[in-house]
């Protein structure tokens, strides 16, 4: 495909999307029915829906359009970030019919002038809790969150040293950097799109996973032979990471609301080399207070995580929230049951938002007035991985 092909492959992706349909299904469907762009243009028209999905409001601002298209998304782009390509509008091939006059005059070529939710790319009705979340570093979280989020790795210590593991990579031209303050970490700068499909990825010696959720991860302190249960499991990155903190020893157990998500989870452990129970209600209701360690990863808005999912955030709506942060609470009086006397809870979400954070620790303290509150932290997104929040508590 022409690099103005892809233009307009991604435009009509971004119009579909815009018609209200998940942006990964119609990815995927775009795909499927077009057998003639190969992996790289594949991976290209993803970038650039992906790129407008995270800046969606500044891209039809900076286009200067009156309605939403994907032609005005992709046209936005283009004028904030590479204003050199509108000259692909050519309509020669499948290229995008060139731009008339109008579409000319109306673009701006700077975001100044537009309100905040517009500029930092974000719904209005959040401004006040973000303001309230974030105070004075509102714009420069949120800014954060419109660029493409780093790729990075666990490395699994079961299986290999960090050191072992950047070798393997880089002998498959993927080069890799630690960080520091998550040891296990490589943060991928070369080869990423050949991960997945690395010997060293195959062998369970790396796992993709943001760094700050490594840390999260880490906070649970869990140890050689306890028992612990990951309450949210999702797809089992946390669980995988508390496996490897626990040497492969004691009790490890994982459970979501949605068995589903857990699908991948066996064979991810089986490559790590390490044994997780997937936990059904019942298992839970014979484990009572039985544990040393509960990760509550809680269902959020994934504010913290917008560059990775950046079609959520539109799509986030007022219920939406206020359902979450009443089954955020609901969730945290479950592990209460669940977690030892002598025990911990680690409450996480990837959000910003105060009323998913601080707010809920607070409000969980005052239902269960014999419990205690113990480390607790704000991970902002930005070069050090993606937002988070953390909070321990001791029943």
């Amino acid at each position: 495909m022409t690099p103005g092909g892809r233009l307009s492959a991604a435009m009509e992706i971004l119009d579909a999307v815009i018609a209200g349909e998940p942006a990964e299904r119609v990815l995927t469907r775009w795909a499927r029915a077009s057998r003639f762009a190969g992996s790289k243009d594949r991976a290209a028209i993803r970038d650039i829906v992906y790129d407008v999905l995270r800046r969606r409001r500044s891209c039809l601002w900076s286009s200067g359009a009156g309605q939403e298209s994907g032609r005005a998304l992709v046209t936005g782009l283009l004028v904030q970030t590479a204003p050199q390509d509108l000259t692909l509008y050519d309509g020669a091939g499948h290229a995008p019919a060139p731009l008339g006059a109008e579409e000319e005059a109306g673009q701006r070529a700077t975001l100044d002038e537009a309100r905040v939710a517009v500029r930092c790319d974000f719904p209005d009705f959040l401004e006040p809790e973000l303001r309230r979340s974030l105070d004075e570093r509102l714009e420069q979280v949120m800014t954060a969150l419109r660029d493409r989020a780093p790729v990075d790795l666990r490395v699994n210590r079961l299986r290999a040293t960090p050191d072992q593991a950047a070798q393997a990579l880089r002998a498959e031209g993927i080069e890799t950097e630690p960080l520091a303050d998550a040891p296990d970490a490589l943060r991928v700068v070369a080869g990423q799109r050949g991960v997945a499909g690395s010997r060293a990825y195959r062998d369970g010696m790396v796992e993709l996973q943001d760094a700050a959720s490594q840390q999260v991860a880490a906070a649970v302190r869990a140890e050689k032979g306890m028992r612990v249960l990951d309450l949210c499991a999702g797809g089992g990155g946390k669980t995988l990471a508390l496996a490897a903190h626990m040497g492969g020893q004691g009790t490890l157990a994982a459970y979501d609301a949605n068995p589903a998500r857990m699908r991948d989870l066996p064979a991810r452990a089986e490559r790590a080399g390490v044994r997780v129970t997937i936990a059904d209600d019942g298992l839970l209701a014979r484990m009572q207070g039985a544990f040393d360690r509960v990760l509550v990863d809680a269902p959020c808005s994934g504010t913290g995580a917008w560059r990775r999912n950046p079609d959520q955030k539109w799509r986030l709506t007022q219920a939406d929230l206020a359902e979450l942060v009443a089954l955020q609470a609901r969730i945290l009086d479950r592990a209460l049951t669940l977690v030892r006397p002598e025990g911990r809870i680690l409450y996480a979400t990837c959000s910003l938002l105060a009323c998913e954070n601080e707010d809920q620790p607070r409000a969980f303290l005052d239902r269960h007035d014999h419990a205690l509150k113990g480390a607790e932290r704000r991970l902002d997104p930005g070069p050090g991985g993606d937002g988070f929040y953390f909070c321990e508590l001791l029943p």
